[in-house]
């Protein structure tokens, strides 16, 4: 049986056809993609540089009332426009990441408590996540909320021994903190920073070398993890902030065997790299009783940062390093940020 189809309905039908082909054809020009489902997303591509940035005056004191226009950014001595602008009262996502390997077996108590009353010194919209890390893997203790007594619950679950999987733990926070779009975001990492297989590789180094040749043996800024770590967290813009245990301080070594103590300095010059290269403090716990104050220096930091994102020139992503400038239109104040980054 042939069913014939008014001309009318016919143009109608190619009429609308024509529409629905064009919005999807500019859809697909805007890098734009639409997922399907319930839980519909929309995600566009984007090369913002996201920074996070701390002002001082001379006396050091910290500076939280400016506005986007006090701020001037160059990327490679070029001024480049600012997109983006969040003052320092805008909420941050931040990744609590505990060290819960055989290092860190003895003070455990210590690590806890200061962990739960550094949760008190945040923002009431900082969004906190609960991560930790020890021979068996990677573990998510509570995922991001504001709920308090949910994380700090959390907080006294954490446990474990053996190997330290520090940069497994710093992958999976930035992995959880895509996930939270573009607020301002964090890792706060409490770790000696001798990461079970980085350690691997400069146990190799060292046995390799000469006795002349130990102390530079390693090349901490060539290993290929923190090179991934420092890649993503440069793409998302997250700033991280080191505590770095006594218990990986190459000073405390019970005995000084070059090869150990090579090692050792190698893991606490990659905890200063991951500060430095994203904007963050390395903060050297030299007393158990200081884990406190340095959680309530760090969050008090976090109040004190602004979040610039800028757009550089596409021809620029060439993977080679792109130093970054930040200037202040007032005088007497001075910007700190990430000094640049590999544009990937």
């Amino acid at each position: 049986m042939t069913v014939l189809i008014p001309g009318n309905l016919i143009r109608e039908r190619l009429r609308l056809f024509s529409r629905a082909a064009i919005f999807f054809l500019a859809v697909a020009s805007a890098g734009v993609a639409l997922a399907q489902g319930p839980d519909e997303v929309i995600r566009t591509e984007t090369s913002l540089v996201q920074l996070n940035v701390g002002v001082v005056d001379r006396q050091g004191q910290a500076v939280t009332t400016l506005g986007k226009n006090d701020f001037v950014v160059y990327e490679d001595d070029v001024q480049r426009p600012i997109i983006s602008f969040e003052p320092t009262q805008s909420p941050f996502s931040l990744v609590m990441l505990l060290d819960m390997s055989g290092s860190t077996v003895n003070f455990r108590q210590q690590i806890q408590q200061a962990a739960l009353r550094f949760l008190d010194a945040l923002g009431p919209d900082d969004r906190v996540s609960v991560i930790s890390f020890n021979s068996k893997g990677v573990h998510k203790l509570s995922g991001f909320g504001t709920d308090r007594q949910r994380s700090a619950y959390s907080i006294t679950l954490a446990t474990g021994g053996g190997e330290t999987l520090f940069y497994d733990g710093l992958k999976y926070s930035l992995k959880e903190l895509a996930g939270e779009g573009k607020r301002r975001k964090a890792i706060v990492v409490l770790t000696d920073g001798l990461d079970t297989e980085v350690r691997k590789g400069d146990r190799l180094a060292v046995q390799k070398a000469t006795e002349a040749e130990v102390s530079t043996a390693i090349k901490p800024e060539a290993n290929s993890t923190l090179v991934t770590v420092l890649t993503d967290a440069d793409r998302q813009g997250v700033t991280i902030f080191p505590l770095a245990l006594p218990s990986g301080d190459p000073k405390r070594l019970p005995l000084p065997d070059p090869l150990i103590t090579a090692q050792y300095v190698a893991a606490r010059t990659r905890l200063q790299m991951l500060a430095d290269r994203t904007g963050g403090l390395l903060s050297d716990i030299r007393r158990l009783d200081e884990m406190s104050k340095l959680y309530y220096e760090v969050a008090a930091h976090l109040r004190t940062l602004y979040s610039i994102a800028y757009q550089p020139p596409p021809q620029n992503r060439d993977g080679k390093w792109r130093t970054i400038r930040i200037e202040v239109a007032r005088d007497g104040l001075i910007a700190r940020g990430k000094p640049g980054y590999y544009a990937r």
